[in-house]
């Protein structure tokens, strides 16, 4: 579900109910303005990690019912009291912020997954709240498949968070593959190469076809979001496939042609 700025949100928003439009907008926000302290402009380390303790400190004063000191907040804690949301999802995104901050590698795929769980499921589960539909079977299938999507996001995005120092791929992966921080720098998409991402793309699409039954468990409106979402992460990957995994000058992204493949897709699956 990449969207422009933060990656984990649905990007088939006309489908969402109005009733949780302002809800999902006020997420989002959240999670955008958390994003840019991380990410964006010259700060050094000492200050983005300050800021980002404010987030925290934030959440802290909506959980005590206290009213927060910034209008981000005062907005969030609206629809956080309103729709019954839970805090600590918030508290595990401003958490995966604040270590983008200081960790740039990960040593092997439970590190990697661990991120995940703070900068990508999270997201799921709060969306499942609002739909009311948070079920532990549920929360499961989400938190695959926003793994998935942050896996996928990743991939696509080799050589652009390379370019803010930061390596996504697991340590320990690129050495059983033969492929050095060096390669990925240049940008050569030679044999190494192509079998490593292989092995990823394969794994992120077995991920997201065992989260996919929450499709269908999910009905309506927010069923075919889900369902979008799933088809757009399964055909970036494709893509990825389709370009010889040579993301460096062929990122993959989604036209309005795969749109339409998409919708083709995402009819009610059975299982």
């Amino acid at each position: 579900m990449p969207v422009d700025h933060y990656e984990n949100f649905p990007v088939a928003s006309i489908l969402m109910p109005r009733r949780l439009r302002k809800p999902v907008a006020a997420i989002y926000h959240f999670a955008r303005a958390a994003d840019d302290i991380a990410d964006e402009g010259d700060l050094p380390d000492g200050e983005r990690l300050r800021q980002l303790d404010e987030f925290h400190a934030e959440l802290a004063r909506i959980a005590a019912g206290e009213t927060p000191l910034t209008p981000l907040f005062l907005n969030l804690a609206t629809e956080i009291r309103q729709h019954t949301l839970p805090m600590q999802p918030f508290h595990d995104l401003v958490d995966a912020f604040s270590q983008d901050v200081v960790k740039k590698r990960f040593r092997d795929f439970a590190d990697l997954l661990d991120y995940c769980r703070r900068s990508a499921n999270p997201v799921g589960t709060l969306l499942l709240h609002l739909y009311g539909e948070a079920t532990p079977v549920n929360i499961a299938y989400s938190d695959t498949i926003c793994t998935s999507l942050q896996l996928i996001n990743f991939w696509q995005d080799v050589a652009k968070d390379y370019a803010i120092g930061r390596i996504y791929l697991p340590l320990d992966e690129l050495a059983q593959y033969g492929v050095s921080e060096a390669q990925i720098a240049q940008g050569i998409c030679d044999d190494a190469w192509r079998k490593l991402m292989q092995f990823q793309v394969d794994r992120a699409r077995a991920m997201m076809l065992s989260g996919a039954p929450l499709g269908s468990i999910l009905t309506g409106r927010i069923g075919l979001e889900m369902r979008m979402i799933i088809a757009g992460g399964l055909r970036i990957l494709d893509k990825l496939e389709n370009a010889g995994y040579d993301m460096f000058r062929n990122r993959p992204v989604l036209r309005p042609f795969d749109w339409v493949i998409m919708l083709a897709k995402s009819a009610p699956l059975r299982f």
